[in-house]
Formats: C-alpha cells, structure tokens, sequence
C-alpha cells in the first residue's frame, strides 16, 4: 500500500535505527538520560529558547502548553481549524478548565485584526482571554504557513494585552523550509513552542515543547501529572536527534511532490477544487461520480490510502516513505478512475 493518510505512518530509516540502537539512555524522571536532556538542549537551541521537554506527542505539548499558561476559567483564543480544539479531545476544557474563543481565519491562519478582537475587555462576565495559540502549517488548512509578519503583528498584541503566545508547530519545518526562515527568530516571537517529530521529520515517537526555564521547570510537573514521565526513553530521543541533524531539507522533496499531485488531480473532472498547495498536504474537494468517503475507497481497492476529511475532500500527505515511483504509479492509477 501507498499510504498517504498522513505523516505520522513514517518508519525509521536504516541510519535512524542504527543511532537509536546506539543511544546512551538513563531515568529520565530523574533527569538522567543523557540522550533526552541532549535532544531538549538542541531543539530548546534551535529556536533560541531556553529549555526544552521531550514528551510523547504533540498533543501531550500542546495541552502542557495550554495548562502552564493558564488558569481554570481562562479562555484560550485560536483559528477554529486548529489541532488544539479540533482534535486533541475536547484536551483544553478537561486538562486545563478553560474555555475557547473561536477565531474564522483563511485556511486555520488568523490576523492581528482579528486576535485583537477576540480579546475580552475587563468584565466580570467574561472569561479572562489569556492564550493565543497559532499552527504552522494548518493541517486543516491544506498545509498552508503563516507570513512571518502576520506573526511580528500578532506579538505586538499579544505583548500590549498581556497575553501569552504559543504556537503549535507540529509541522514547524515544512513551514520553515518552505519560506526559508531560521528556526531561532521564532523564540524571538512565542513563548512555548510545540515541535512534532513524527511527522516530516519520521521520527517514531516524540514532540519537544520549548520555553523558558521557568515554563519548562512548570511544565515539567504537569507533564508527570499527565502521565508523561518517561524512563530509559533516550532510544526514542536518539530518533529524533537524527531526525533534526538529518531529515529536515529533505522535506522540500515532499513539498515538490505534493505540488505534482496537485497539479495531475486539477485536471480530473471530478476534482471541482484544490486548496492552494504549499508544503506536503494536498487537500482536493471532489465531486461528480464520487464523494470523497467514495474516492478513498476507490483508491483503496488499487493500493492507496487516502483520508476522507469530510464529506466532500480528501487528503493526502507526503512524507519520506513516498518514493517518486509511489508517486507515478498514484498518478497512473488516479488517471484510470
């Protein structure tokens, strides 16, 4: 099977496997697994933050994030596409007690303009807004990347209201290959950072939350309440030490690929529409003889797994398991249908 369902189906490579067997490992609860401290080091320097947290998902970052930066009754302000509220299990209101202030951006990315309207004055009836939280890439927005402007803009208000800034960057690398950017002027910009690892970068298991010592050392306690303190987990972090030091400008060949598909799928006749292709997501809204539940099937049956996102698109994720010959026989095979 071709599976294009997502970035998370990657297996490690040879090299990675070989690094992982040959990690020195320790308790890290006790802070003594030499391969998990070196990989927070390097991610947490990488983004010139502080101090990193190696987790087991970005989910478990994400929500450390949201519980650190805030209070039972705050509210957490996000594009309604977002990971944090779409799909991490209803994480904000149970974890951490807050409520959410629902932003309607362009393709799960949202402008200063509208942050600042999300923002509650002082009153008493109102939750008190205390986190932004962005996504770059938007999954749901087809893998689109914020200008790194938009993000300068929305600090500024964020900075004038008292507000913290995080920013889930699950696919972080996609976006920062794609727009030739250093990873280190986003700490210039968020206060916590979520980065996945097992996603573009085919990495088993893990995502590093990044801060200051401060959040960390707080986010560190939560993530024992949560259930996320690890033992002799250095193998996993060995993963994704090789990951960063070698999987990461690779991810312009998924980009191309993606772009390949895009454009053979925009001349299918029951393909009505394609969201603009930036990184490794392809999303294609289909109609005519198919639904997209329909589409997927019918890929099924020839050997390629896609996901049905909704009623009517269908999306497909690149990642270093495509191989340019995967990609011409999904070509061929989409032609037939």
């Amino acid at each position: 099977m071709i599976d294009y369902r997502s970035d998370t189906v990657t297996r490690p490579t040879p090299g990675m496997l070989a690094f992982m067997q040959s990690a020195p490992v320790g308790d890290d609860v006790f802070g003594e697994d030499p391969s998990i401290n070196s990989l927070e080091r390097i991610t947490a320097a990488k983004f010139g933050m502080e101090a990193g947290l190696f987790c087991p998902s970005g989910t478990m970052t994400n929500q450390l994030a949201i519980k650190t930066h805030t209070q039972a009754g705050d509210e957490v302000i996000c594009d309604e596409l977002s990971h944090i509220y779409q799909y991490e299990g209803g994480g904000i209101a149970f974890n951490a007690g807050c409520s959410v202030k629902l932003l309607h951006g362009d393709r799960g990315r949202v402008t200063a303009e509208q942050v600042l309207s999300g923002i509650h004055p002082e009153d008493v009836h109102k939750p008190i807004s205390r986190l932004v939280s962005l996504e770059n890439t938007s999954n749901r927005g087809g893998g689109a990347c914020y200008n790194f402007n938009d993000f300068e803009a929305i600090k500024k208000i964020t900075d004038q209201h008292g507000l913290a800034l995080h920013l889930d960057g699950a696919r972080i690398f996609n976006a920062i290959v794609h727009n030739n950017e250093a990873s280190i002027e986003y700490g210039k910009i968020f206060d916590s950072i979520s980065i996945c690892l097992s996603k573009g970068l085919g990495a088993p298991v893990g995502s590093v939350l990044v801060g200051s010592n401060e959040f960390i050392k707080k986010a560190r306690r939560w993530r024992k309440v949560f259930g996320g303190g690890m033992r002799q987990a250095g193998y996993l972090a060995a993963a994704g030490i090789y990951a960063l030091e070698h999987q990461v400008e690779r991810l312009a060949d998924d980009h191309k690929n993606a772009k390949i598909l895009s454009e053979a799928l925009s001349k299918m006749e029951f393909v009505s529409s394609i969201l603009g292709v930036e990184t490794n997501i392809v999303i294609a809204t289909i109609g005519g003889k198919y639904t997209a539940a329909s589409f997927a099937a019918a890929l099924k049956e020839k050997g390629i797994l896609a996901i049905a996102m909704t009623p009517t698109q269908v999306r497909f994720v690149f990642h270093l398991d495509i191989t340019e010959s995967d990609l011409a026989r999904t070509i061929d095979i989409i032609k037939t249908l």
